[in-house]
């Protein structure tokens, strides 16, 4: 029972690693050290898109991943959250230039930070995954690729939680070295416009507003 309890302090916002106990201010030290950076766009892309050359059905490939970005404040300490996934998948469609069709799916179950205990109130309280196992982004007007830059404004259907709303994002594009289209951004969410309530616990309180951040890498389809 002891050893139970002692493993629930993790929640309790003291991080119990080998033994040695971390309070606060540690803790959120080590969060952010942990917290990966948001997506950008690989070094070996190219500056630019030839949206000529990229007419056709792609599909996502592996290395894409997809995820959250929170703020939460430990006992006055700031923390930075991420959690991600890379089972991911999807469907492109390319067509005079404009991406015309485009569809994400996100398995949020396996959505995971570097903590078990908080991924399992994600998963469970927060996100309900038995019930809503997914999210999904759907395009629902045409995005015209830049010939010159990396900028991509996109427009779709957002589904998290069960509920669906209209988002508008800027997004980076660029063609790698392999030939991959990828596609990197984040759109900024409000929990409770989804259903979804912000933790506040007295010893932690999460922000009410974060961001879903992905990093896409496009394969032609085959068929």
């Amino acid at each position: 029972m002891r050893a139970r309890t002692i493993g629930v302090i993790v929640v309790a916002g003291v991080l119990v690693v080998g033994g040695v106990v971390f309070g606060p201010r540690l803790y959120a030290d080590l969060a952010n050290r942990s917290a990966a950076a948001p997506p950008e766009l690989t070094s070996g892309s190219e500056s630019s898109l030839d949206p000529a050359a990229l007419d056709g059905q792609w599909t996502l490939a592996a290395g894409s991943y997809a995820g959250y970005r929170v703020h939460e404040v430990l006992q006055g300490n700031d923390a930075n959250v991420v959690g991600r996934t890379e089972t991911v998948e999807g469907t492109l469609t390319i067509a005079g230039g404009a991406v015309t069709a485009a569809e994400v799916i996100v398995d949020v179950e396996s959505i995971a930070t570097d903590q078990p205990p908080r991924d399992a109130y994600f998963r469970g309280t927060a996100m309900e995954v038995g019930t809503f196992p997914t999210a999904t982004f759907t395009l629902t007007a045409p995005a015209e690729l830049p010939d010159r830059g990396t900028d991509v404004a996109l427009s779709g259907d957002l589904t998290v939680h069960g509920v669906t709303l209209p988002v508008e994002l800027d997004a980076s594009a660029a063609v790698d070295s392999a030939g991959a289209i990828q596609v990197v951004g984040a759109i900024p969410v409000t929990f409770s416009d989804f259903g979804v309530a912000a933790p506040d616990l007295g010893f932690v309180v999460v922000d009410p507003d974060g961001e879903i951040e992905f990093s896409l890498l496009w394969e032609p389809a085959t068929s």
